[in-house]
């Protein structure tokens, strides 16, 4: 899913805003900071995501048939392959 920068920043305040609730989680740094590096750790999660999610496409486009995207047969085939390309990075 691709998320527009504005709306990751939104996120990214908003998981700031939560940790500063929070009483176990004490900042070192400037909220600002830590904002921007939320939103870089947001923005890199949803690039990995949409990695796996095109490679998981791209071997069941690569099948000797063609399977319709929304079938049983081709959810299946996405969830195994995504799932592969997770393990692959470690997640």
């Amino acid at each position: 899913m691709r998320l527009s920068r504005d709306k990751v920043n939104v996120l990214a305040r908003a998981v700031t805003d939560a940790l500063k609730q929070m009483d176990e989680v004490e900042f070192i740094e400037d909220p600002n900071t830590i904002r921007q590096e939320t939103r870089k750790i947001i923005e890199d999660l949803l690039n990995n995501e949409e990695r796996i999610d095109q490679s998981a496409r791209q071997k069941i486009e690569s099948q000797k048939r063609t399977i319709l995207e929304g079938s049983q047969e081709w959810d299946i085939l996405y969830r195994k392959y995504y799932n592969e390309e997770v393990k692959k990075l470690g997640i």
